[in-house]
């Protein structure tokens, strides 16, 4: 008999660590390859096909945008990752305080990314708040300091990258950067280029109501 119970002890602790390994083994299960944030002045576009040409001078937009790769293991039958969120943070000058900085954050909530293949995620200003920003309706890069993301899934972030400085500096406190929403990011959906150059981006989820 007590060989009988000591089996079924041992059979039992077997499966706990199964599952303690199987838990562990889904939490690990999915890898973010990131790259450095990007940025660059992008003008409006001028003309879509199918409607009546108008005179007008085009703006810049400004466009941020980083290289992401999403891997599963196991690898799901679709081959894509259901959800992934990309919190942003741009840096600013503060054209009403020199040597201080805006922090602009904005959440992109991306679905069906595609796996093992290089896709983008990105945000914008707009030519209004460049303008706002530097006076200015162009080069909106020059007033850009600092830009930091976090890739999340399901709630943990899976990596984070800057295109200077440390990441996670979005995170320190600092006299010189203070958060702000009275100039918004944009996502992709949001602008002009929402139809443009499909391919490269990770579509963006349509928001609920």
């Amino acid at each position: 008999m007590k060989s009988f119970f000591h089996k079924i002890a041992v059979v039992t602790a077997t499966t706990a660590a199964a599952l303690v390994f199987s838990g562990s083994a889904v939490a690990q299960a999915t890898k973010v390859e990131v790259e450095k944030p990007t940025f660059d002045d992008l003008q409006s576009p001028t003309e879509f096909g199918g409607t009546k040409s108008k005179s007008f001078k085009p703006k810049d937009w400004l466009e941020v945008e980083a290289k992401l790769k999403v891997q599963m293991r196991p690898e799901p039958p679709s081959k894509t990752l259901e959800r992934l969120t990309v919190k942003w943070y741009v840096a600013v000058k503060n054209p009403d305080k020199a040597g201080s900085y805006l922090l602009l954050t904005k959440d992109i909530e991306h679905v069906n990314v595609p796996l093992n293949e290089d896709i983008y995620s990105s945000v914008y200003l707009s030519p209004s708040s460049i303008k706002r920003l530097t006076g200015a309706d162009k080069a909106g890069k020059n007033a850009v300091e600092l830009v930091g993301f976090e890739v999340l899934v399901n709630g943990e972030k899976l990596a984070a990258e800057t295109n200077k400085n440390q990441a996670g500096w979005w995170n320190t406190a600092s006299d010189k950067i203070s958060r702000n929403d009275s100039v918004p990011l944009l996502g992709k959906k949001d602008t002009p280029f929402s139809v443009m150059w499909w391919d490269r981006y990770a579509e963006e989820a349509v928001e609920r109501r």
